[in-house]
């Protein structure tokens, strides 16, 4: 209610809502994306799906169109795009062992490795070395041996150890020791895993027979 003596304030109308223009939001919506991450940032993210970076690995034999960027760990593009389930993840800091591949058949630690340094060379996996039907001696003797217990470490490790056999026939225990010192195993089956190696390079197994 005004005051007496003055007029009473006048209420403005309301305005009625205006239809929205589309194409204004779309464009300002996409303009503030680019302002935030960038445009190339956002161009890279909505690459359709299949796209290949350009670049290609040779995998057990057989070649492979990489999607992930270059500087991506080969582990990450052995695991999720050639599918393969050898090569494990097991710290990220070349500190265990379980992702370890080889690379024109030496051994290296595929979570620490770009993808790009692949490019042009043959990579091999636990899965290059032998099949169920035709399994490699030294998953044999890792088998005969049982020197897994979760197995979870075994794939780099007879990685390294094939590496390893192909350099020096006949290995000492302390150079198959020597060779597998980086390796991690928390099951605590290295004697056995020892046994292997000596086994498949037909050697007499100095730490014990099956079963000690």
């Amino acid at each position: 209610m005004a005051e007496k003596g003055l007029p009473a304030p006048k209420i403005a109308e309301p305005t009625p809502p205006q239809s929205p223009d589309r194409r204004g939001l779309i464009t300002g919506g996409v303009g503030a994306a680019l302002a935030l991450v960038g445009g190339a940032a956002l161009l890279e993210a909505c690459e359709a799906p299949g796209s290949s970076s350009g670049l290609k690995i040779t995998v057990n034999g057989k070649a492979h169109s990489v999607k992930a960027s270059p500087d991506t760990p080969l582990l990450y593009v052995l695991r999720n795009e050639v599918g393969l389930k050898g090569p494990r993840y097991g710290c990220g800091f070349s500190e265990c062992g379980a992702c370890t591949v080889q690379l024109d058949g030496k051994p290296v630690r595929s979570c620490v490795t770009k993808v790009s340094v692949a490019s042009g060379r043959a990579v091999t996996t636990l899965e290059g070395l032998g099949s169920l039907a035709k399994p490699h001696p030294l998953q044999k003797a890792f088998i005969a041996q049982q020197a897994a217990q979760c197995g979870y470490c075994i794939s780099g490790m007879i990685m390294e150890a094939d590496a390893l056999l192909r350099t020096k026939a006949k290995p000492s225990t302390v150079e198959i020791k020597t060779a597998l010192n980086g390796h991690l195993c928390r099951c605590g089956t290295h004697y056995r895993i020892v046994r292997a190696v000596q086994v498949a390079a037909g050697t007499p197994a100095s730490a014990g027979t099956f079963g000690a």
